[in-house]
């Protein structure tokens, strides 16, 4: 496993796991590495001083190993459960990711979210992708009558 330190282009640093040189420039290439703070994918390694004991000492510690990719997979889990605490980086550069494509490719219907949603699903308007509030009962009920919704952590934006 080679440890990397890692910078994006707006110039926060972070560091990364990589089986080998070629596997962190294949996930670089493909945009697969992203900054846990902007949620830049434009990646690169920065300049690091190498761990290097000196002549006849040896670590004090092993080196614990880490997963192969600097991107975490998401593993199912059994029920969402509360976590307490602040949010982690990569998540939320994962949500930032998530409501920059949504802002992008959705319409913003704002409190008219379930009235929007209930004409879509009944052909009285074009089929499209919003966005927008509702009360937890009236998402309920759109549920009920087969109306697919998700709510998903609105965080600031990155460039916010």
């Amino acid at each position: 496993m080679i440890h990397y330190q890692l910078q994006c282009g707006a110039g926060h640093g972070f560091d990364g796991w990589f089986k080998d040189s070629a596997s962190f420039e294949r996930q670089a290439a493909a945009g697969l590495l992203v900054c846990p703070t902007c949620g830049d994918t434009r990646i690169e390694r920065a300049l690091m001083t190498p761990a290097v004991p000196r002549t006849g000492e040896r670590r004090t510690q092993p080196v614990a190993a880490a997963p192969e990719t600097a991107v975490p997979e998401a593993k199912p889990a059994a029920a969402p459960a509360a976590v307490a605490g602040p949010m982690p980086d990569h998540v939320r550069a994962m949500l930032q990711r998530v409501r920059a494509e949504v802002e992008k490719t959705c319409d913003y219907v704002g409190a008219e979210f379930a009235e929007e949603a209930r004409r879509i699903h009944r052909g009285e308007s074009g089929r499209r992708g919003i966005y927008g509030e509702t009360t937890p009962s009236e998402a309920e009920a759109l549920a009920e009558e087969g109306i697919d919704v998700a709510r998903i952590p609105w965080v600031p934006r990155a460039d916010g």
